[in-house]
């Protein structure tokens, strides 16, 4: 979808599977609840995709295998945070995900479809759900990705820094200069003002370099 000022303005915001179990998950759909966006909400896989880790290590499947049931392990967490709000949307093509932004509803991906369509999304566990957040936001034309994660940063670094100390996938770097978009990256300590930050048109947590 080429760049324009309906899907310029959308903000790609990934929320980790770490925080699956954790009260933060909550907290964190609570303040982009309350934002509104516009913006797109893409799951991890949290627990689903380590279910697919431990099968893939007992079964001795392959990774394209796993990369299909990995996909299926973020829808599963998709429904999980669409739940959480009547707000919140399951979008599983680029038409409904437009669908539900112009309806002022949040979507919540559902990546199977768009993903296993796509030749340049290679199958194997190096691509996870940053690399796919950051593909998503090329796509889509957005001008911001947002990382929520488990961790914080107490500086700026890079994406390269990033996937050296494996805070994300190694291919998030090469997915995210694509997207042109501005990455941040927001941990815990940025939960208590990020409702407001969103809403005044700010980012919360540490914006990345990207090259």
């Amino acid at each position: 979808m080429p760049r324009n000022e309906n899907t310029s303005r959308v903000t790609i915001v990934k929320l980790g599977g770490s925080l699956a179990h954790t009260p933060h998950c909550a907290a964190w759909l609570e303040a982009l609840a309350v934002w509104g966006g516009p913006l797109i909400l893409v799951p991890g896989g949290g627990p689903f995709a380590d279910c697919v880790r431990a099968a893939q290590a007992a079964m001795r499947f392959d990774d394209a295998a796993a990369h299909r049931m990995a996909l299926l392990a973020m829808e599963q967490f998709g429904v999980a945070l669409a739940a959480h709000a009547q707000v919140f949307a399951l979008a599983a093509s680029r038409e409904e995900l437009t669908s539900s932004l112009r309806t002022g509803r949040i979507p919540v991906w559902l990546p199977a479809k768009m993903v296993l369509a796509a030749q340049d999304v290679p199958e194997t566990w190096e691509m996870t759900s940053d690399s796919l957040a950051a593909w998503l936001a090329g796509i889509f034309g957005a001008d911001r990705l947002l990382l929520i994660k488990s961790c914080g940063l107490k500086a700026p670094v890079s994406a390269q820094d990033l996937a050296a100390d494996k805070i994300v996938d190694p291919l998030f770097p090469r997915f995210a200069a694509q997207s042109h978009a501005e990455v941040w990256l927001a941990g815990p300590a940025s939960l208590d003002t990020a409702a407001h930050l969103l809403q005044c048109g700010g980012m919360p947590g540490t914006k990345l370099a990207v090259a």
